[in-house]
C-alpha cells in the first residue's frame, strides 16, 4: 500500500450527523437569551419596553404569521424601518420563517427603493409610517401586488399616512408565539439581502448567508471586547449592513437595544445617561457630533462609554475629540460585502505613550483583519501580488473568508469579476504598513462618503445632464468638516446659456435624495485628457482647494 491510498484513520467511521453537527445561525442566539434570561431587558423603545422572551415571543408571532401569508424559504420581506423594535424583530423573526430580510435605506428615493423591491423580488413590505410619502410613490413603479404591513410607531409625530391593510401588531396577533421555526438546511442559505449605493449604475444586490451573520455577530464581541450583557444605542441604522451584525450581536450577548428614530446630540446624551449605555456605533458625523455639542450635555454621564466608527475615515481632529470627552473608540473598516466591519484598528498599549495628535494618526488607520476574517491583504489587482510593506505603495484592499457575501443577486458576472484570483476586490485603495495596518489612500471608484451614506458620482451627474442647458458634468467629493465628504460638482454649460449655482441644486433637489445633492456648483470648462475623457483627479484637487478657502 502506498502512501497516497493509506486509509485516514480520523475519517473513518467519524461522520457528521445531527449530534456532532448543526448548520451556524444567529438565530439560535435569541433562542438562548430568552431561555437563560427570560426576564432581561432587551428592548428599549420611549416607554415600550420587552424583556428578551417577550422578544423571541414577538419574533416567532412574526415569523408565524408570515408562513401563514405564504413566506417560506428564500423569499424576500423588504422592510422600510427606522430603529424600532419591529426592526428588531424582522431581524430575527424573517429568517425563522425561512425567508430573506431585505432592509431598505430610508434615505433613498422613491426611484431606487422601486428598483431593490422590483430586483429583489420581495412578497412584503414593511414600512414605518414616516417613510410612506417615498413608498407610495415607488410602489407605482413596481409591477405585482406586495403585502403592505404598516408600523404606526408612537414615538414619531410627523407626516405619514398607512398604506396597507394590516398594522403591523394587528399582524402578529395571527401568529403562534411558541411557532416551532427550524433552523436553515444549509448555513450557507441566504439570511439577507443588502443593495450598495450603485456606484456603476444600478445598485448590486449582496446576499449575506447564516454562517457569515453568526461568525460575524460574535466576530464584534470578541473584537470590541464587549463584556456580557451591554447596552446598546441604535444610533447606526439598522439598514446599513443589517445594523453591522449588531441585531443578532445584542441576542448572543443578551445585551439590551436601546433605539433611536434620529440622530441627535441631546436625546443621544440623555439615552447614555438614562439607560446608562456602554455601546454604539455610527459613521465619523455621529461621532463629531457629540464631540461638538455642547458640554452641558454630557452632564451626569460618569460611565465607561464604548464607541465604534467606519463608514469614511475618520478624521483625527475627531479622533482626539472623542479622547477628550472620555469615549472609547475603536476604529474599524468594512464593506457591504463583508457584512459591515471585516478589519480593526487593533489598539497597542505603548501607543498611550504618545502624543494626542500621534496616537489618532494610530487610530486613524483601517487596520488588520476582523478574528473571524480569514484573509486580509492589499495587492496589485493586476499581477494579484501583494504590495510591499513600506508605506507608499498603493494596491487595493482584498478580502477572503467566511464573512465575505455569498455574491450579487441575479449578477453572476459582477460576482465573478468581485471574486477574482479567489479575492474580493474591495475597490479601494491602501498601503501596506511596516507594522502590517493597512491605510486607506483613495479609492478606485469615484464614490463619495458624507456622513457614513455612500453617494454614486454617475447618479449625480446624470441628474446634472437631464437640465437642458448643461453640456457636461463632472461630480467628484469635496472634503466636508461635519460630513467627511460632501458632493462638489463641475458643470460644463451649453453655449448661449445661462445657469446659476442655484438653479443646479434646485433641479437635483427634484431627482435625489436630498443628501446626494451637491453642495457646491463650479461653472467652467471641464478638463479632459486627448481622447476627451473628464480628468477628475485635477477636479479633486480643486474642490479640495475650494474647501480649504472655505
Amino acid at each position: 500500500m502506498t502512501i497516497t491510498e493509506r486509509t485516514n484513520p480520523y475519517e473513518v467511521d467519524l461522520d457528521r450527523g445531527p449530534a456532532n453537527y448543526a448548520a451556524l445561525t444567529p438565530l439560535g442566539f435569541i433562542e438562548r437569551a430568552a431561555y437563560v434570561h427570560p426576564q432581561r431587558l432587551a428592548v428599549v423603545h420611549g416607554t415600550r419596553r420587552f424583556t428578551w422572551k417577550q422578544t423571541y415571543g414577538r419574533s416567532r408571532r412574526l415569523a408565524s404569521a408570515l408562513a401563514r401569508n405564504g413566506i417560506g424559504v428564500g423569499d424576500t420581506v423588504a422592510v422600510m424601518l427606522s430603529n424600532t423594535p419591529e426592526m428588531v424583530d424582522c431581524h430575527f423573526g424573517v429568517p425563522m420563517a425561512g425567508g430573506v430580510l431585505n432592509a431598505l435605506n430610508t434615505r433613498l428615493d422613491p426611484e431606487a427603493i422601486a428598483f431593490m423591491l422590483e430586483h429583489g423580488g420581495a412578497k412584503v413590505l414593511i414600512v414605518d409610517r414616516e417613510f410612506s410619502d417615498t413608498v407610495s410613490k415607488a410602489l407605482t413603479r413596481v409591477k405585482g401586488a406586495l403585502t403592505l404591513i404598516d408600523v404606526d410607531d408612537a414615538e414619531y409625530s410627523g407626516p405619514g399616512r398607512r398604506l396597507g391593510e394590516c398594522d403591523y401588531e394587528a399582524f402578529l396577533t395571527q401568529g403562534d408565539p411558541d411557532y416551532d421555526w427550524q433552523p436553515p438546511a444549509d448555513e450557507w442559505n441566504a439570511i439577507s439581502l443588502n443593495y450598495t449605493s450603485g456606484t456603476t449604475g444600478n445598485p448590486k444586490g449582496v446576499v449575506y448567508h447564516h454562517r457569515g451573520a453568526y461568525l460575524n455577530a460574535v466576530g464584534n464581541i470578541l473584537t470590541w471586547g464587549m463584556p456580557p450583557h451591554a447596552v446598546y444605542l441604535w444610533t447606526l441604522p439598522m439598514f446599513h449592513c443589517n445594523g453591522w451584525c449588531f441585531p443578532w450581536t445584542v441576542a448572543a450577548n443578551v445585551g439590551t437595544n436601546v433605539c433611536l428614530r434620529k440622530v441627535d446630540a441631546a436625546a443621544i446624551f440623555g439615552l447614555i445617561r438614562k439607560h446608562g449605555v456602554t455601546h454604539y456605533c455610527g459613521a465619523p458625523i455621529v461621532h463629531s457630533t457629540l464631540v461638538n455639542a455642547d458640554p452641558k450635555l454630557r452632564q451626569g454621564i460618569t460611565h465607561k462609554v464604548s464607541a465604534m466608527v467606519a463608514g469614511a475615515a475618520p478624521p483625527a481632529a475627531m479622533i482626539e475629540g472623542m479622547e477628550r470627552i472620555g469615549f472609547d473608540l475603536t476604529h474599524v473598516y468594512g464593506l457591504t460585502e463583508t457584512y459591515g466591519p471585516a478589519t480593526v484598528c487593533a489598539k497597542h498599549a505603548q501607543w498611550m505613550d504618545l502624543d494626542i495628535v500621534n496616537r489618532a494618526e494610530r487610530n486613524g488607520r483601517q487596520g488588520v483583519r476582523y478574528l473571524v476574517e480569514e484573509g486580509l491583504t492589499v495587492m496589485d489587482p493586476q499581477t494579484m501580488k501583494p504590495v510591499p510593506s513600506d508605506g507608499q505603495t498603493m494596491g487595493e484592499i482584498m478580502f477572503r473568508g467566511n464573512i465575505t457575501m455569498k455574491g450579487y443577486l441575479k449578477n453572476p458576472a459582477a460576482t465573478r469579476e468581485a471574486f477574482a484570483g479567489g479575492w474580493f476586490h474591495s475597490g479601494d485603495l491602501a498601503v501596506m504598513q511596516s507594522d502590517g495596518y493597512i491605510k486607506i489612500k483613495d479609492r478606485s471608484k469615484d464614490v463619495i462618503i458624507s456622513g457614513g451614506e455612500n453617494i454614486s458620482s454617475l447618479e449625480v451627474e446624470d441628474v446634472i445632464c437631464r437640465h437642458a442647458a448643461v453640456l457636461a458634468a463632472a461630480v467628484v467629493a469635496m472634503p466636508d468638516p461635519k460630513w467627511g465628504e460632501t458632493p462638489c460638482a463641475f458643470v460644463e454649460v451649453k453655449e448661449g446659456a445661462g445657469l446659476t449655482e442655484a438653479e443646479i441644486i434646485e433641479h437635483c433637489r427634484a431627482g435625489l435624495a436630498r443628501f446626494k445633492v451637491p453642495k457646491v456648483v463650479v461653472f467652467g470648462p471641464l478638463p479632459r485628457t486627448s481622447t476627451g475623457k473628464i480628468q477628475k483627479f485635477v477636479l479633486r484637487q480643486q474642490a479640495k482647494s475650494a474647501a480649504s478657502i472655505e
